[in-house]
């Protein structure tokens, strides 16, 4: 195709299925187009663009009918083998679909990054085809073209220069430092060849060549990036060329993403070099690299992120195969498939030594499997066998070597077996391998054992004649036993004896035994029988010899023994028989050692101890008294101590020790005397008491026995009940004075004596009442209440004048009250009776009094003390009555006024009590409290009420005032509704009211009022008629009516009740025909408008008045905020 540029050619890319082929576009995105597909490129020049093919590969160019070129890139034709085997090799597939084998137009694609292929054939990995004379020279010559169309100015390891290296760089990068990054150039080591491999005759890596590496099953491969330093801006050269910081040398460090464009990047160079190889990359995986310059601690804006794809390799070594199972002339051989490495692994190849061991291995099998079946071998035969996958990359290296075996023939009879050692049980015997069998087979043998009617078995009896032979047998069959020898077991040992026996009777020093020798010997005679014994835990050997019965002597009487049998033979030494329990009989004690004591006496108990003899049973302890030579058993028992009561303190006693056992008891040892320690003293006699006065009491008592130990002092005890008594005297005295008593009162006491030894009980306690003496004084005196003064029989109380007052009574101290003594400063003393309430009358109003108060008993005691001196105060005279007023009135209410104050009261100390009398003359009150004014509603009208007032304050409630009569006036009528006006012709109408009903029996008349135009209203009729006619209408004129009721009263002038709201009659217009309507309508329509006038001008005040209060409440408000706040 020809365009204004010069020549262009189209070029048909051809991707087979399975395959992909990688183009970037104009907008710098990378696009993937899928097999079967065919893509046109543009050359720019007309030629065909230089094809870069992998080891294996050639391009060939085929001209078709229509004039197109196709470019075919197919497999290097394999050489040929002969033999039964397949080819080691299968041809690869077409290139990977990212191979640059055909280049975009350049119009098409913006400034990319640089990307450029090191993959020489003479460097990648050694190929394992082995190429013809033909296909090697048309190698050669694409080999030739290709360097041609290079330039041939590239050096023979170095990568072939890519076709975008002609393009421009992209544009700087303006970062937030100043400096500026240029693109980013990847030098992907593995598009031409995926792996490589060292060289043969250096052992070392070329420099240049991408290297593969396995690491944990990876396939690892390295990739060479390299990139542009960046430039700075021009309009910076010249102000920052003196900047220290510009001079320093740029650090870059790559980062590459495995998981996309826009994913965590991990960094693999950190340098000063433009250029850095990545290693460790994993084969046919997308990778974006992308590189930072740094300054020190300045970073710039990372570049733009290129992405590459690494290429598929060969797969890894596979694991050797395993043998699955196998026969004399066969092996099933299974393996597992190894990692692909991004390639599916499409043959197997299986290589043996055909089992000559030289180390050279031929192919055996080539095939997609995971299995082979070996056939036609040797039976016993060891055969080598390695492994090696293969997949569109080329072939991987053989797994490890791994030798099989092949199964035998059935074995020839063993060799009888020999004897290593005997047991009791077992014997341990060994045997040869049968002749003529190869090592490689896997051989088991089978021991059998012929008893009693030949009979295999494989229990062994202890000294018994075995008859064993031995058969050899592989996965063939089993061989003939071999001859049958015989073996005998060693002797086992005896078993044990049978328990042993009393023979006789038993003595206190001795006792025969026997016994019966064991039901199994073990295969060997019974050479001897021990005899142990034991008193306690260690056992002693008595006898060894081969009797069957022995006497032990030696023994003590009274004592357990136990006794036991073994017996030995060749075989060893039996288990123990049973144990026989023998008990020698007892003799009677010998006299025992007199007890000793155990610390020290105490006053009614002693510790005795003793040393026991020969076992016995029991001791008894005798004792006599301190005066007595009687004595008595105290104590029977097996302990070797015992602990004596019931003694007195200080006395002597004697005791005796004898023991006992089954025999009896032995003679009583002698005597030992103990004297007993001091005891607390005895329990004190009851004491005794004298009043010397009512508050004062003697308390006197004698000394008990000491026991032993003097008394050093006595406790006494006092209290007003007996359950909580207190010490309130300690001392070697026997009397004690008690002061500070209180008359008339019960007391109790009681005493203990204590000496070193202790403290002894308490005497009963004893009663001690106290004498009579005069009253006490009185303590509390209240005021009283006029609520409680109101409740006696007694005359009028003024709290003006009396004084009320009650008091606690005080105690009588034994003697009951008779009177009490109240003296009132200067006036004669007030002897009352025995009561606690008592009122002085005849007092001044508002005067202090000093009052003493003393309570006499009438009795020859005498008189108590006086009380202490307190003050009272009488209240002032109540109130006088204030004058009643009627201000004002109406038929339901009334307004009353007292006294000479506000309406409302500014102090609570004088209030008032307002009265009204009820029909049947009793008065309720009404009113309480300090306002001196009352309204009372709900009245009815004409009737006379009752009244009466009291004033009251502290001093108490004043006199009533005289009764008041205040009479309701008559209520006047209800207002009617607005008069209904009709108007029956041009002259006249007719206006109608609503009607009453009498009132109390007064009767109601009605007042008809007219106002013709702006005139005032005139009567126009009154009556008890509900309806008038008005004749003689004027033209042209607006008539107002109004009506009020009239109460004609019998005994008082007429009561007008209020006018009804105005209705107005319109004048007679022009038009007659709308007048007899106008006159109804307009009727209505005058009421309507006076109701709305007069109820509008009430709103409209209310109204207005609300606004005033509500605009001077803001401006109050507002002022306090401003002046009073702020």
């Amino acid at each position: 195709m020809v365009n204004g540029e010069g020549p262009q050619q189209v070029i048909l890319v051809q991707v087979n299925p399975g395959e992909a082929f990688t183009i970037r576009r104009e907008d710098g995105q990378f696009q993937c187009i899928t097999g079967p597909a065919q893509v046109p490129m543009m050359s720019p020049n007309g030629s065909v663009p230089p094809i870069y093919v992998p080891p294996g590969y050639i391009s060939q160019v085929i001209i078709e009918e229509n004039g197109v070129r196709r470019v075919l890139v197919l497999p290097q034709q394999p050489e040929f083998h002969p033999g039964g085997h397949s080819p080691l090799h299968h041809p690869p597939p077409p290139p990977h679909a990212h191979l640059p084998a055909f280049i975009p137009h350049p119009a098409m694609m913006p400034p990319p990054h640089h990307l450029y292929t090191d993959s020489h054939s003479q460097h990648g990995r050694p190929s394992l085809v082995h190429r013809d004379d033909r296909t090697s020279k048309t190698h050669e010559r694409l080999q030739k073209k290709l360097k041609e169309r290079q330039g041939g100015g590239q050096v023979k390891d170095s990568p072939p220069s890519s076709p975008q290296k002609s393009c421009n760089s992209p544009p700087t990068v303006d970062i937030h430092n100043g400096i500026g990054g240029k693109g980013l150039e990847t030098e992907q080591g593995q598009l031409r060849h995926t792996v490589s491999s060292p060289d043969k005759q250096t052992g070392k890596r070329k420099i240049g060549e991408s290297a593969g590496k396995s690491i944990k099953g990876w396939r690892l491969i390295m990739a060479t990036v390299s990139w542009s330093a960046p430039t700075k801006p021009e309009s910076e050269n010249d102000s920052k060329e003196d900047d220290p910081s510009f001079s320093e040398p740029l650090c870059y460090e790559v980062s590459i993403s495995i998981s996309g464009k826009d994913g965590k990047y991990q960094s693999m160079y950190c340098g000063e070099e433009l250029s850095a190889t990545l290693e460790q990359l994993r084969p046919a995986t997308d990778y974006h690299v992308r590189v930072q310059a740094m300054c020190n601690c300045l970073q710039g804006n990372p570049s733009e992120a290129v992405s590459f794809t690494t290429l598929s390799c060969e797969p890894d070594p596979p694991n050797p195969p395993k043998k699955i199972s196998g026969t004399k002339n066969s092996l099933l051989l299974q393996w597992k498939a190894p990692c692909d490495n991004g390639s599916k692994i499409q043959n197997y190849i299986l290589q043996w030594d055909e089992g000559k061991g030289t180390g050279v291995y031929e192919q055996c099998f080539y095939g997609p499997q995971k299995q082979h079946k070996v056939t036609k071998l040797s039976p016993a035969s060891q055969y080598s066998f390695r492994l090696a996958a293969k997949n569109d990359m080329g072939t991987s290296e053989f797994s490890e070597v791994v030798d099989l075996f092949t199964s035998c023939s059935v074995p020839l009879p063993p060799f009888p077996p020999e004897l290593e050692m005997a047991g009791v049980t077992w014997l341990c015997l060994k045997w040869q391998r049968p002749a003529s069998s190869p090592k490689e087979d896997d051989i088991c043998y089978i021991l059998e054992m012929e008893e009693e009617g030949s009979v295999f078995y494989y229990l062994f009896i202890c000294a018994f004649l075995h008859l064993l032979q031995v058969a050899a047998y592989n996965s063939e069959g089993k061989s003939n036993p071999s001859q049958v020898v015989e073996f005998i077991t060693k002797p086992d040992i005896p078993g044990c004896p049978f328990k042993p026996v009393i023979r006789g009777r038993v003595l206190p020093n001795s006792f025969k035994m026997a016994w019966e020798p064991p039901k199994d010997d073990g295969g060997s005679e019974i050479t001897k029988y021990v005899v142990e014994l034991s008193e306690g835990s260690p056992w002693g050997q008595v006898y060894s010899g081969p009797a069957l019965e022995h006497v032990c002597e030696g023994l003590k009487p009274g004592c357990s023994y136990q006794t036991r049998v073994y017996c030995m033979s060749e075989g060893g030494q039996s288990p123990l028989s049973e144990t026989l329990q023998v008990q020698t009989p007892a003799v009677p004690p010998g006299q025992c050692q007199p007890p000793r004591l155990v610390g020290k006496p105490k006053a009614r108990e002693v510790q005795l101890r003793w040393d026991g003899g020969s076992p016995v049973s029991c001791y008894s302890i005798e004792m006599s008294g301190p005066q007595s030579e009687e004595s008595k058993e105290v104590y029977q028992g097996p302990e070797l101590d015992c602990s004596v009561g019931g003694l007195m303190p200080g006395k002597t006693y004697s005791f005796r020790l004898k023991a006992a056992n089954k025999a009896g008891f032995g003679p009583l040892s002698e005597r030992f005397e103990v004297t007993t320690g001091p005891g607390a003293p005895e329990q004190c006699k009851a004491p005794s008491t004298t009043c010397k006065s009512s508050s004062c009491v003697v308390v006197s008592w004698e000394a008990p026995p000491c026991n032993g130990a003097p008394v050093t002092e006595f406790r006494l005890e006092w209290g007003a009940a007996e359950g909580s008594m207190q010490i309130c005297y300690s001392g070697p005295g026997l009397s004690h004075e008690m002061k500070g008593l209180l008359p008339a009162t019960n007391y109790f006491c009681r005493v203990q004596a204590v000496n070193v030894a202790g403290v002894g009980p308490f005497s009963e306690a004893v009663f001690c009442l106290t004498p009579c003496t005069v009253p006490a004084a009185v303590s509390n005196i209240y005021v009283l209440k006029e609520s409680e003064l109101e409740s006696r029989p007694q005359p009028v109380y003024s709290p003006s004048t009396c004084l009320g007052i009650c008091w606690d009574p005080p105690c009588d101290h034994g003697s009951e009250i008779t009177s009490y003594l109240i003296d009132i400063g200067e006036r004669q003393p007030i002897v009352v009776g025995p009561v606690t309430k008592h009122v002085i009358q005849n007092l001044q109003p508002d005067t202090s009094y000093r009052l003493v108060i003393r309570i006499q008993a009438l009795n020859t005691l005498g008189a108590g003390p006086f009380s202490h001196t307190f003050k009272l105060k009488t209240k002032p005279l109540p109130p006088q009555p204030p004058r009643l007023e009627c201000t004002a009135f109406s038929h339901q209410t009334l307004r009353l006024k007292w006294g000479d104050g506000p309406a409302k009261a500014t102090s609570d100390a004088l209030q008032y009590q307002l009265h009204m009398g009820d029909k049947n003359g009793r008065f309720i009150s009404l009113y309480k409290g300090p306002c001196h004014t009352h309204k009372v509603q709900r009245l009815n009208e004409s009737t006379s009420y009752t009244f009466r007032i009291q004033a009251f304050n502290e001093a108490g409630e004043g006199p009533f005032s005289n009764v008041y009569t205040f009479t309701t006036p008559r209520s006047p009528p209800a207002p009617l509704k607005a008069p209904k006006v009709e108007r029956l012709d041009d002259n006249s109408c007719e206006v109608t009211w609503e009607a009453l009903p009498p009132m109390k029996g007064d009767p109601v008349i009605y007042s008809l009022q007219c106002m013709i135009g702006n005139s005032d209203f005139k009567q126009a009729y009154k009556g008890s008629a509900t309806t008038f006619h008005v004749q003689n209408l004027q033209p042209n004129s607006d008539y107002r009516f109004r009506v009020c009721a009239i109460r004609q009263c019998q005994d008082a002038p007429e009561l007008s009740g209020p006018y009804s709201p105005t209705v107005t009659l319109s004048s007679q217009r022009n038009d007659p025909a709308l007048a007899g309507s106008a006159v109804g309508s307009g009727s209505r329509i005058g009421t309507e408008s006076t109701r709305a006038r007069q109820s509008l001008s009430d709103e409209q005040c209310a109204f207005l008045l609300l606004m005033v209060f509500a605009v001077i409440a803001i401006l109050i408000a507002f002022v306090i905020q401003y002046f009073v706040i702020k």
